[in-house]
């Protein structure tokens, strides 16, 4: 056993020298695959300077100011209602997820409706909803509370299955139901950890709605894109300048939250 040991010891630096080769193998397939033109690359500075330069000066008018001030509210109002149907419906599916508390069928089931909702890109679940309810926000609402549970679910299964089994263990011994041992055994550890990542995902789905608005689906993203659409650049580089802001201060703000409930 020593002698193995020493052996390794010994040719340790073979295997990083091939943990090595792998990555740049695996990055060097992913290169060839882009099939990039460094030539175009090179050339294409000039183009990308003079869309910059068209950017500026952002226009400052009380009418774009108002405008946008008014989609940052509706794009802010359908991230809390978004993530919140979002959090409700993930609580469920990720008990039901969590290897610690349900049964194998249960999981096998909870797990596939994560991944099928987890791989269906949000700009496509806005269209969706889009064709359902038409041109709004109440379609982005929708197309966000949706995306919500593919992360939100799989977030909460892991803290669930991250408390202490002593706990779980007592409950069952005294037997109690599911619904009690998660009741009782698992919200009152996990939650703070929950609300953090909640918080984390109402800022993301900030960034989110304004994709959204891109496909019609309200919020910021529509003002933006028909400036975009409309040539009108120096109108949009004040909308994201303000975006830009005030998602900062969400971020900051959401931060604190996030360290309180660290350190409960």
């Amino acid at each position: 056993m020593k002698n193995l040991s020493r052996l390794w010891k010994r040719f340790s630096w073979l295997s990083r020298l091939v943990i090595i080769c792998i990555v740049i193998i695996i990055y060097g397939w992913a290169l060839k695959g882009l099939k990039v033109d460094f030539q175009l690359l090179k050339d294409s500075w000039f183009h990308i300077i003079d869309f910059i330069s068209r950017l500026f000066p952002p226009n400052t008018s009380w009418d774009i100011l108002y405008k946008t001030a008014k989609a940052l509210v509706e794009t802010v109002q359908m991230s809390v209602l978004g993530t919140t149907i979002g959090a409700l419906l993930s609580l469920p599916i990720a008990v039901a997820s969590a290897r610690n508390v349900a049964p194998v069928w249960l999981r096998w089931l909870a797990n596939f409706l994560q991944n099928a909702v987890r791989s269906v890109p949000s700009i496509i679940l806005g269209l969706l909803f889009v064709a359902a309810t038409g041109l709004g926000p109440l379609a982005g609402t929708l197309a966000l509370g949706i995306y919500t549970i593919g992360y939100l679910a799989k977030f909460y299964q892991q803290a669930i299955e991250a408390v202490d089994p002593r706990s779980i263990e007592s409950l069952q011994v005294v037997g109690a139901s599911r619904l009690q041992v998660a009741q009782y055994g698992l919200l009152p550890q996990v939650l703070p950890l929950m609300l953090g990542y909640t918080l984390w995902m109402f800022e993301y789905n900030i960034r989110a709605a304004s994709v959204l608005g891109a496909v019609g689906a309200g919020g910021f993203g529509f003002e933006l894109k028909s400036y975009i659409d409309g040539f009108e650049y120096t109108k949009a580089t004040t909308m994201i300048l303000i975006l830009s802001v005030v998602v900062t201060i969400i971020d900051a703000l959401s931060s604190k939250l996030r360290q309180r409930l660290d350190s409960m």
